[in-house]
């Protein structure tokens, strides 16, 4: 039984990609198992005649992606990202493997979710920054003393994993209750953590020590929790109470 993918809610993500090459390979990786949206985060030549080149026809694909200055930009509308990397990193997200990604991908469309499979540089992969707005990190289980995939190889894993999740007979996710509140998006969840980053700063919860850590810790446990819009609001409430009850407070030690 094949499941229809929408071609506006799934999308492959690469992010500064260095060899225009590469952009036309994935183009065309993503093509053979029918997929198209792509979007380009800070790449370094684009549009460019050698990813026309070796993407073999997939024109349609290169001329249609989106193109972004800023990886939240790339993300924008979805509420599920899943992030490709070679190897374990700093920032502790759950690790899944291609196929548990792709299953995970397919049952978040079902429910009119956007996803994100989203991509790093050819010789360093996805910084921790960039890991950090992910919600799972998926690692390709490739031999441990030559673990690193070119681009498209990875892409092209990736889309044949979701093809053939797509063409099986797994259960579909149920559609989402009428009255559910819709999943904070990546653009949303950003203005989150720059709220909570604020407010932590008012409190003086950082006590002059580097805020790096526990924000990507707080990252990760947010991510995980895969908030809805009703949720967001609650908690931007608090931190705006949390910020007034602080000024509050100054006010009266300033007396």
């Amino acid at each position: 039984m094949s499941a229809v993918i929408s071609a506006d809610l799934l999308r492959f993500v690469l992010v500064r990609t260095s060899h225009p090459g590469n952009i036309g390979s994935a183009a065309r990786a993503m093509r053979t198992m029918g997929f198209s949206r792509m979007e380009l985060v800070a790449p370094s030549r684009f549009p460019h005649a050698e990813a026309s080149a070796l993407a073999a026809g997939a024109d349609d694909v290169l001329g249609s992606a989106g193109v972004h200055d800023e990886l939240v930009d790339g993300l924008a509308g979805c509420s599920l990202a899943l992030g490709l990397s070679a190897r374990r990193r700093g920032v502790n997200l759950p690790e899944i493997s291609p196929r548990e990604a792709a299953s995970q991908a397919l049952a978040a469309v079902a429910r009119g979710e956007q996803v994100a499979l989203v991509f790093g540089n050819e010789r360093t992969g996805l910084e921790n920054e960039e890991l950090a707005r992910c919600h799972a990190m998926v690692r390709i289980p490739s031999v441990d003393d030559f673990s690193s995939l070119n681009l498209a190889q990875a892409v092209q894993v990736m889309a044949y994993e979701v093809r053939m999740a797509q063409l099986g007979d797994a259960p579909q996710a149920p559609p989402p209750r009428e009255d559910a509140e819709p999943l904070a998006d990546a653009a949303q969840m950003e203005r989150f953590y720059e709220h909570l980053l604020q407010t932590l700063d008012d409190i003086d919860f950082h006590k002059g020590r580097a805020p790096t850590t526990i924000m990507l810790r707080l990252r990760k446990l947010f991510q995980r929790a895969q908030m809805d819009e009703r949720e967001l609001r609650m908690l931007h409430g608090i931190f705006a109470d949390a910020q007034r009850m602080a000024r509050l407070a100054r006010g009266k030690s300033e007396e």
